[in-house]
């Protein structure tokens, strides 16, 4: 049966610990949600910081937590709403034993390679593989005006 919280102390230590993300905290104290800021190492995403939600299900670890992006960017695999094309959270490829920390990773990784087979934004996916210059600079323009500022190293 789900264990109600007791992962998410280590689970917590262990993604702050990780120099993808920064600033990982519970959301208003809540351990099921919590927030942070990815920091993405390719361009055109690696000038900026990206705003990130993760949710856990009340029956975690049996069911997938589920990563949104607060900070909008211009990419295929994430809708205008934030929610993000991640095979890894869904029922069917979900493992309970899966930790927080893989979860950002496959997100980030997601983000450092942009892949046209996972798309929420048909026309970004289509841009991404006709127009790749032009799909770069609407990506760095977007990431300039959206992103929050990466803190300093």
């Amino acid at each position: 049966h789900a264990c109600p919280t007791s992962s998410f102390p280590q689970e917590l230590e262990e993604t702050r610990r990780w120099e993808g993300a920064c600033d990982v905290r519970p959301l208003d104290g809540n351990v099921r949600r919590w927030e942070g800021l990815l920091l993405p190492n390719n361009p055109p995403y690696n000038t900026g910081a990206f705003r990130f939600e993760l949710t856990f299900s009340p029956n975690h670890p049996l069911e997938p937590s589920c990563a949104t992006l607060r900070t909008p960017i211009y990419h295929p695999s994430v809708d205008l709403e934030g929610r993000v094309c991640q095979p890894l959270t869904t029922d069917a490829h979900w493992e309970p034993s899966t930790r927080a920390i893989q979860v950002l990773q496959d997100l980030l990784l997601q983000l450092d390679r942009p892949d046209p087979q996972r798309v929420l934004r048909p026309d970004v996916a289509r841009e991404l593989q006709e127009r790749p210059e032009e799909f770069r600079r609407r990506a760095e323009e977007h990431t300039r005006l959206h992103a929050e500022p990466r803190p300093d190293p």
